[in-house]
C-alpha cells in the first residue's frame, strides 16, 4: 500500500467502480467519513473519466490514496488473489491495516485526516531528500551535520535512502551529496515525517484522534517501522509512532522474500514501491494492476500463474509517481515454510504507453549508477553552520561538456541531447525520440532523471534548470530541448 505520493489522475477507478460492488461500498464508505469531517466528496473525481478538480489539500491527497489503494485491494481479492501478508509504507500502514480488516474503511479515514491535521497544525519547516546511495552511508552523511532532527528517515532499497530535517540543513545535505556525486532529490510531500522532530505532532494525535475499534483481521500486515508483524497495537500508537520512526523497507523487502514472496503487487497507480523491490531482489516478479492498460486482465494472468492455470506474464509499468501492496505467492519451485504478499512493479521493459505523466512522487525510485566507496569524513562540525562553506565547493562537481558553439536552435540541442543522454545511459543516440517518456518509455528512474538535468544545465549555463520539476515529471528530451532553447534566448 503507498505512502504518500502524487494525487491520483481523474477518473483512475472508473473500471473497478463499474465492475466491483466492494468497490463502489468502499468509496461510498469514504465519501460518507469525508463529508462528517467537512471534506469534500472523494469518490467523483476517481469515477468520472474526464472530472477535474482542485481541491488537492493534504487530508484529500491522502483520502484519494486510500481510495486508490484499497480499491485494488478489493479487485485482487474478487479476482482470488490470496495476500499472505499486506504491506504499507508510512501513512500506507494505515491503508494496509484497513484492507486486512484490522480496521474500518471509516476509522481509517478519521485517523488519517487526523494524522494529516496534527502534522498541518505542527507547520514544521522540514524537508525530505532522497540520496541514491544505501542506508549507511546516508545516515553518516546526516550525522556529519549532527542536528538531533535531522536523521535518516527511509532506507528503501540498497542505493536508495530518504533523509528527512530542517529545510536549511536538508539543502546543506544536497550540497554535499552533489559534491560527492550522490544523486539527490527533495521530495514534493506536504508532510515530512519520520524525525524526532515530529515528537509533538504524535503526541497530539494521541491525546486528540478517536480511539478506534480494532479487530482481529484477516490478514497478516507486515510493519516495516516496528521490524515485525502488527499484532493487537492501538491503531492510534502505530499511526503516532510512525511519525518519529524509521521505514526500514528494505529489510521488510528481504524478510518477505526469504520467507516465500515471489511476487508482489502495488496496490497504487504507479510503481514505487516495487521499484524498490525490484532493486533489492533483483528476479523477482511484480506487478502494478492500475499502470497495465487492463487492470483486471494483469490480475487474472498472476492469479492464473500463482494456481499452475496459465503462464505470468511480464508486464510494463506506467510512469513512477512515490507504495505497498499484497504480496502474492507465484509458483515455482516451492521453497518450505509460509509465503508472503507484497506489491511490487515490472522489469525496466519498456514500449510506449498511453497513460498520462506521473505527477511528483514522495518516494523516487533507487538509482543503478555506482555508488562511490565512502569518503573520508571530517570530525563533526559544532553547529550545522560550520558545515555549509566546506561542502558547496563547486569544484567537487562533476565535470561536464563545454556548451556547443552551434547557439541554441532547437534541433542543434536536440541533437546534443541526445548524445549527451545516450553516453549517460549506454544507448544509441538514433534510438532516443524526441517524444519518448523518459521514465515511461526508456526506464530512466527519477534520480538518473535529475543527474541528468543537472548535466543539462551545467552545459548550457542555465542553473533555474534543475529546479524546473516539470522536465522531471514530464520528462522528454522535446522539452528539454525546448526549455533549453527558451531560457538561453531570455538570457540572451
Amino acid at each position: 500500500m503507498p505512502g504518500t505520493v502524487a494525487a491520483p489522475r481523474g477518473g483512475i477507478l472508473c473500471d473497478l467502480h463499474n465492475r466491483y460492488e466492494a468497490v463502489r461500498e468502499t468509496l461510498s464508505r469514504i465519501d460518507k467519513a469525508a463529508q462528517e469531517m467537512g471534506l469534500p466528496n472523494i469518490s467523483a473525481r476517481l469515477i468520472e473519466q474526464n472530472e477535474t478538480s482542485d481541491r488537492h489539500g493534504p487530508e484529500v491527497q491522502y483520502l484519494e490514496i486510500f481510495a486508490v489503494s484499497i480499491a485494488t485491494h478489493h479487485m485482487l481479492i474478487a479476482e482470488g488473489a490470496k495476500p499472505i501478508a499486506i504491506v504499507g509504507q508510512s501513512i500506507g500502514e494505515l491503508w494496509a491495516l484497513a484492507a486486512a480488516g484490522h480496521l474500518s474503511v471509516e476509522d481509517a479515514a478519521r485517523l488519517a485526516v487526523a494524522r494529516s491535521q496534527v502534522l498541518t497544525r505542527q507547520s514544521w519547516d522540514g524537508k525530505m531528500l532522497a540520496v541514491g546511495v544505501d542506508g549507511r552511508r546516508a545516515e553518516s552523511l546526516a550525522e556529519l551535520i549532527n542536528h538531533p532532527h535531522l536523521v535518516l528517515a527511509c532506507e528503501n532499497a540498497p542505493r536508495q535512502s530518504v533523509i528527512s530535517g530542517p529545510e536549511a540543513l536538508i539543502e546543506h545535505v544536497e550540497r554535499v551529496a552533489d559534491a560527492l556525486g550522490w544523486p539527490s532529490l527533495q521530495l514534493d510531500v506536504p508532510h515530512p515525517t519520520h524525525t524526532p522532530a515530529m515528537a509533538q505532532a504524535a503526541r497530539d494525535l494521541r491525546e486528540s484522534a478517536p480511539r478506534v475499534p480494532y479487530g482481529a483481521g484477516r490478514w497478516r500486515v507486515c510493519s516495516p517501522w516496528l521490524g515485525r508483524d502488527v499484532g493487537d497495537d492501538d491503531p492510534v500508537d502505530l499511526v503516532a509512532g510512525a511519525l518519529t520512526s524509521r521505514v526500514r523497507m528494505l529489510h521488510t523487502i528481504r524478510e518477505l522474500h526469504a520467507a516465500g514472496a515471489d511476487a508482489f503487487v502495488e496496490c497504487g497507480e504507479w510503481p514505487v514501491v516495487t521499484k524498490f523491490v525490484e532493486a533489492s531482489i533483483p528476479g523477482v516478479q511484480c506487478v502494478v494492476p492500475l499502470s497495465e492498460s487492463d487492470p483486471v486482465e494483469a490480475v487474472r494472468a498472476l492469479v492464473a500463474e500463482s494456481t499452475g492455470i496459465g503462464p505470468f506474464r511480464s508486464r510494463l509499468a506506467a510512469p513512477s509517481s512515490n507504495g505497498h501492496g499484497p504480496v502474492v505467492r507465484v509458483d515455482e519451485p516451492a521453497p518450505a515454510g509460509p509465503v508472503a504478499t507484497l506489491p511490487v512493479t515490472d522489469p525496466p521493459v519498456r514500449t510506449a504507453v498511453s497513460a498520462p505523466p506521473a505527477a511528483p512522487v514522495s518516494y523516487v525510485a533507487p538509482v543503478s549508477a555506482p555508488v562511490p566507496a565512502a569518503p573520508p569524513v571530517p570530525a563533526p562540525p559544532v553547529a550545522p553552520a560550520a558545515v555549509a562553506p566546506a561542502v558547496v565547493a563547486p569544484a567537487a562537481a562533476a565535470p561536464v561538456a563545454s556548451p556547443s558553439s552551434a547557439g541554441s536552435d532547437y534541433e542543434t540541442v536536440l541533437a546534443e541531447l541526445r548524445t549527451l543522454y545516450g553516453d549517460f545511459l549506454g544507448y544509441p543516440p538514433d534510438l532516443l525520440g524526441e517524444d519518448d517518456g523518459l521514465e515511461a518509455e526508456l526506464g530512466v528512474e527519477s534520480l538518473k532523471q535529475v543527474a541528468l538535468l543537472g548535466m543539462v544545465a551545467d552545459r548550457y549555463d542555465l542553473p533555474d534548470l534543475r529546479t524546473n520539476s516539470s522536465l522531471l515529471t514530464v520528462g522528454t528530451l522535446r522539452r528539454i530541448a525546448e526549455a533549453v532553447v527558451q531560457a538561453r534566448a531570455g538570457a540572451a
